[in-house]
């Protein structure tokens, strides 16, 4: 028999949920009916896993998103100009039109000439920016059709700029403190590279002609220049094609939680992680609050943009609750995801009415406490990185340069 999930409300107003078991529908909720208790949402349990559906989505997006792409940049200064315009006077579709002209970007250009047109066939401006998904994100789409319900377009615009160049600002931070260790790392192994494959060997030639014995330190390097020059095709191969697999994988729920939790782990950049994605979680609550969205709604899209699949689950988990008639800071807490002092603020929102204002503080402070973290690690990772590439390359230089100090032995032989 099919397992059935429920919402039911009891008699004394108890909102109740649970599983049941029945031959259909009809018969589920006329179980459920009894005692007076009043069902207030039903639906078959799907028992199913779908791994394929979610990786499909995913990849779709990502494709789209690599052949529309768009500089962050040039989407603020569009929404910018977009709002002051719309507050002078003009509508939306003369704006269009002046922005499509001054626009330099091709593809973006070519996205803003069919939103003029899109307009000027009376579609809503929501509406036309929901034709590009790999340019305008759903929340994107959503605060400028809650800025055309509200009848408050040109100040909900120019909100979404400001956020957006809060968020360019919190992400280009973030992703330099990433990538200048990375960077280091791949520079290290391109020059490891570059001598097992050409300089090593040229010593070893030498040396072999020069009949020297060779240290057992520097025998170990020539063989594993002597193995990456003859694999290299090999190792570039196996190196692509675990990455190309490992993305795929992070493309998939189970991937992307497994590496979000791994990430989040990472001594020091783990916790500037976390801040950044509980600044990015509050802000754009706040904003969409504000903006006369759902709370609901504000956390189902609030989701999506976070890019991270614990918070994201937590999000479902504490949207569920409140739809239960938890309230929301009480919802949030029970995920265990969220710190208590963005708990604390929440709930001080939801006792004076200013939930939006105290998301917006707390975002304040998760943003100053990621650029705290960044100054932190710039300045303890330059003389670090710098003192690991500094001790590689100098043991690799001794390997090679140690016979030297036999070459006189072996020449005089």
């Amino acid at each position: 028999m099919p397992t059935f999930t429920y919402l039911i409300r009891t008699p004394d107003g108890i909102r109740q949920e649970g599983e049941i078991e029945a031959a259909n529908i009809v018969d589920a909720t006329d179980i459920l009916r009894k005692n007076d208790q009043i069902v207030v949402k039903i639906s078959e349990k799907d028992t199913s896993i779908d791994f394929l559906t979610p990786f499909i989505l995913r990849f779709n997006h990502a494709m789209s998103r690599l052949k529309a792409r768009v500089p962050l940049n040039n989407i603020v200064f569009f929404t910018r100009q977009l709002a002051t315009m719309f507050a002078a006077g003009l509508t939306i579709e003369r704006a269009l039109h002046f922005l499509s002209t001054e626009e330099k970007h091709k593809k973006f250009k070519a996205v803003v000439i069919k939103l003029e047109n899109d307009v000027k066939k009376g579609m809503q401006l929501s509406d036309a920016l929901e034709r590009h998904p790999g340019v305008f994100s759903n929340l994107y789409i959503a605060l400028v059709s809650a800025g055309e319900v509200s009848g408050k377009l040109s100040e909900t615009l120019d909100d979404l700029a400001s956020y957006l160049e809060t968020l360019e600002d919190t992400r280009r931070k973030v992703k330099s403190a990433l990538y200048y260790p990375i960077f280091i790392l791949v520079f290290l192994f391109c020059a490891l590279l570059f001598m097992f494959t050409k300089i090593i060997p040229k010593f070893a030639e030498i040396y072999d002609q020069l009949g020297s014995a060779l240290p057992f330190y520097t025998r170990v390097m020539t063989g594993i220049a002597d193995w990456v020059t003859r694999n290299i095709v090999a190792v570039l191969f196996i190196t692509f094609v675990v990455l190309l697999l490992s993305w795929l994988f992070t493309l998939t729920d189970s991937g992307r939680l497994i590496w979000d939790r791994f990430t989040m782990r990472i001594p020091i950049f783990g916790k500037m992680i976390r801040q950044s994605i509980l600044a990015k979680f509050t802000k754009t609550f706040g904003i969409l609050i504000s903006a006369g969205v759902s709370v609901l709604e504000a956390l189902g899209l609030t989701a999506k943009v976070v890019g991270n699949r614990v918070f994201e689950l937590a999000i479902a988990q504490a949207s569920d609750d409140i739809e239960n008639g938890i309230n929301i800071s009480r919802a949030l807490k029970d995920t265990t995801a969220f710190p208590p002092i963005m708990i604390q603020l929440i709930s001080t929102g939801e006792e004076t009415g200013e939930i939006d204002q105290l998301s917006l503080k707390a975002s304040e402070f998760y943003t100053k406490q990621v650029n705290a973290t960044i100054d932190r690690l710039t300045s303890i990772l330059e003389p670090i990185m710098l003192l690991l590439v500094a001790m590689v390359i100098g043991m690799v230089v001794i390997a090679t340069y140690l016979p030297i100090f036999q070459v006189g032995q072996a020449l005089a032989q």
